[in-house]
């Protein structure tokens, strides 16, 4: 049979399962991804879909701009949906996530990788770089609500602030080791160019877009003339031209695309915070998101069963991966949130939810095409290791441990 007949009949039931599984699996300790990824493997391992296999590693260009696209819709769909400002005072637990716990996560992975896993400091600390950021597209389950819902408790609002944010602040450290791998080829200085670079200019540049296309195209949206004013159009796909160019523009700055992402959208929505046009834009985005991060982890899950994505496992991997989840960003936000008045259990959850998805995908993508890493193989196998129990333990508790603990807040 056609290959393309088989592919074309798996997007339909995809796209179906897209819009009903959601209400399907609401009272179910049962996420999207872990379906997703269930019948991925299922499907390839199964059916004879044709051609090769999917495998990330063999397809590191691809692989990049396929991630990199679902991951800057689901950054802007989570400044879009943040009602209250992004402040010092707001967002003080993000702060000291971002902060303090981030960097140790990546020292706390970077030492397991390397002790466990054999991997050498380069290559060590671009895992870690890449499995540090909570994944804005898979951690839509613990975030915030639609614009104007009003479900913004502190557990939220912290997570989708730092999956938005953290994000673009492991780039830095995923251009270390990239900087690192290459200097140990040519014995180039690398230091003065990694600081001045990669973490000023990028950092400064991707913020200083994102306000400032937030704002304009916030100022075009609701402040023009009533007759002339772009929100009366009611298009929820404008939300897609903003993220477009707040991308593309501090890329050809040689800024931090996916942080200009998420502050345009904050920027944008700060414009006119309670304008009902919000909701509009963030359905569509999310949409778009829940659709594209479905197909994505049916790929993931062939590539797991039939891409060889596991090649490399071991129990040294296994371990590195419950430890990473279950020690590193716990303790290390535990660490963080140090002196805090928020109630443990609350702090607790928020250490626990640190959740592994495609951006891991696309930081090693992104960095393995740019540079010689050792153990490629090894780092694959990892993070898909790490993704794969993250999806399965966070998304079999997440329904339960929000619930209780929104019973807990009530009382």
């Amino acid at each position: 049979m056609d290959a393309y007949i088989i592919i074309l009949a798996g997007v339909g039931v995809v796209v179906l399962l897209t819009a009903w599984l959601p209400m399907v699996l609401e009272d179910l300790p049962l996420t999207l991804p872990i379906f997703c990824v269930g019948f991925g493997a299922v499907l390839f391992a199964v059916l004879d879909v044709g051609g090769e296999p999917p495998s990330p590693q063999d397809h590191l260009k691809l692989t990049e701009r396929l991630t990199e696209f679902v991951v800057v819709v689901a950054l802007t769909g989570a400044g879009l949906k943040l009602d209250r400002p992004l402040n010092w005072v707001n967002a003080a637990l993000t702060w000291r996530l971002l902060g303090i716990a981030m960097p140790l996560t990546i020292a706390g992975i970077a030492v397991l990788a390397f002790a466990l896993l054999g991997t050498n400091l380069a290559a060590s600390l671009l895992l870690a770089a890449a499995l540090a950021p909570t994944d804005p597209v898979l951690a839509s389950e613990v975030q915030v609500g639609p614009p104007g819902e009003g479900k913004e408790d502190d557990v939220r609002f912290t997570l989708t602030s730092e999956a938005g944010l953290n994000d673009g602040l492991a780039f830095p450290f995923v251009n270390l080791a990239i900087a690192l791998a290459l200097a140990a080829q040519s014995g180039d200085p690398w230091l003065l160019d990694w600081l001045s670079i990669d973490v000023a200019w990028k950092v400064a540049v991707g913020t200083a877009v994102g306000v400032a296309v937030g704002r304009c195209l916030g100022w075009v949206t609701f402040r023009l003339p009533k007759h002339a004013r772009l929100s009366r159009t009611g298009d929820g796909f404008v939300a897609l031209g903003i993220t477009a160019i707040s991308y593309s523009l501090a890329e050809m700055a040689l800024g931090y695309g996916f942080l200009a992402v998420f502050v345009s959208a904050l920027a944008f929505r700060a414009t006119e915070r309670r304008h009902e046009y919000h909701e509009r834009l963030h359905d569509f985005v999310e949409q778009i998101e829940r659709l594209l991060m479905m197909i994505l982890l049916v790929v993931f899950g062939g590539a797991l069963s039939t891409g060889g994505l596991l090649q490399a496992v071991s129990w040294p991997v296994v371990l590195f991966a419950l430890a990473t989840l279950l020690l590193v960003r716990p303790a290390a936000a535990w660490i963080g949130f140090a002196g805090r008045p928020e109630p443990n259990a609350e702090k607790a959850v928020i250490g626990f939810f640190g959740i592994r998805g495609i951006g891991s995908v696309y930081y090693l993508a992104y960095a393995l095409d740019r540079a010689p890493f050792d153990g490629a193989d090894v780092l694959w196998s990892a993070a898909a290791m790490v993704i794969v129990i993250s999806i399965v333990l966070h998304g079999a508790t997440v329904t339960p441990v929000m619930r209780l603990l929104d019973r807990r807040r009530q009382r």
